[in-house]
């Protein structure tokens, strides 16, 4: 990462594998900077938590699909090379603006409840009480090192999401690898195939639940009805999309970062041992502590704005840092220092204004029962490996590990 204070800095692997080392340089010295991206868009980089809260809820930075293939060719960059603009999987509540965004939301809004989450807490908790089943009895098979993400972490979420939506069992591994593929830096041509293979799957699907509704949230939310807000077959598949991919890769990392930072911090993790229901209060410490969204989805400029003393024309890209709010002094005191009895309301990890996370709900709920159960059936567990030896996902969106080996 450059760090001239007039030189765009690159959001680059190094950037990316620590960047909460750059976020301390950045929130003192330049607290809205121009960056470039790994696939080489200039944009502009919100850092400390008032201008991101304010950034966040600034109608003036627009999140319209509709706009964004001009933006994009402004910058030189193919919308394709960004998943989420394309054509198959653009025109969801992230991607719009009011009044579109009001009434794509209030469509899932009907079936995403907080009380229909709430009921989910006994089939979550039966999740993750067979998963750790499954890893105590590759423990008596004589395994001593197991990957806790694909354990554990990753298909807790997306079991209960594919459940949630009516997504066949078989074909749940093969929408990790489209995820994963389409969320990093990768190669253009490589997430244009997984691009293709996971429109091809989500069309099916969705056509599948109009011809034959089923009981999940995904045939409530496509059900054909009379009045004007039905979604078109392209924001079904949208909304599809966005629902499965938020709905497990913010919960997979939020397990993942939180049992790293448990595993680097015994004190915390002999806290919440010792008091599984502090569970609820730790999940929060997490998500402010090492978030599983580091840079929210690309908003644009929809007129000249003025962040945080930074003068910013129409038509630019920006990118708001919510890992380094919440990580930023001036709201949080020593914010590097894990503590699970924190104050740590009004984080960011969920976004804030309109666009906050519908899912952030259920996220909770999981993360919750992810913890009593991991810490509670496994209180030994180690870090098989040297924290600094543990690889970040190459992914400007998520904060993630590639692995998360421990002894349980």
């Amino acid at each position: 990462m450059t760090t001239s204070t007039t030189t765009p800095i690159e959001l680059d692997h190094e950037f990316l594998q620590d960047p909460h080392a750059a976020y301390r340089l950045l929130r003192e010295e330049r607290p809205v900077t121009r960056a470039v991206t790994g696939m080489g868009l200039s944009v502009w980089v919100v850092t400390r938590y008032a201008d991101v809260r304010a950034a966040l809820n600034d109608p003036r930075l627009s999140k319209q699909g509709s706009r964004f293939g001009e933006i994009l060719t402004r910058h030189s960059v193919s919308p394709e090379r960004l998943v989420q603009f394309s054509e198959v999987f653009s025109e969801h509540m992230l991607n719009s603006d009011p009044p579109d965004h009001t009434r794509l939301r209030k469509i899932v809004n009907r079936a995403f409840t907080v009380r229909a989450i709430a009921r989910m807490r006994e089939r979550i908790e039966q999740i993750a009480t067979g998963l750790a089943d499954d890893i105590a009895a590759r423990l008596e098979a004589g395994e001593r090192e197991i990957d806790l993400l694909d354990a554990f972490a990753f298909p807790l979420p997306m079991t209960v999401i594919c459940e949630l939506l009516g997504v066949p069992e078989a074909r749940r591994d093969d929408f990790r690898h489209w995820s994963n593929t389409l969320l990093s830096q990768g190669e253009p041509e490589t997430r244009a195939a997984a691009s293709r293979e996971m429109g091809a799957f989500l069309s099916d699907l969705v056509e599948s639940k109009r011809e034959a509704p089923g009981e999940d949230m995904l045939s409530a939310i496509v059900e054909e009805t009379s009045d004007a807000d039905r979604l078109s077959t392209n924001e079904a598949v949208s909304m599809a999309f966005l629902l499965l991919v938020a709905g497990h890769e913010t919960t997979v990392n939020l397990i993942g970062n939180g049992m790293r930072a448990l595993l680097t911090h015994p004190e915390e993790m002999d806290r919440l041992r010792e008091d599984l229901d502090l569970a609820p209060k730790a999940v929060e410490e997490f998500l402010r502590y090492d978030g599983p969204v580091n840079l929210a989805t690309l908003r644009f400029t929809a007129e000249p704005v003025t962040i945080g003393g930074a003068e910013i024309g129409e038509g630019e890209i920006v990118m708001i840092a919510l890992d380094s709010a919440d990580r930023d002094p001036e709201r949080y005191p020593d914010p590097d220092t894990l503590d699970l009895t924190r104050d740590t309301s009004n984080h960011v990890a969920f976004g804030y204004g309109i666009h906050h996370c519908l899912g952030a709900p259920l996220a909770r709920l999981e993360g919750e029962v992810a913890f009593r159960t991991l810490v509670g059936r496994f209180p030994q567990m180690t870090l098989a490996a040297e924290p600094q030896d543990l690889a970040w996902r190459e992914s400007t969106l998520i904060r993630g590990l590639l692995r998360l080996p421990v002894r349980p």
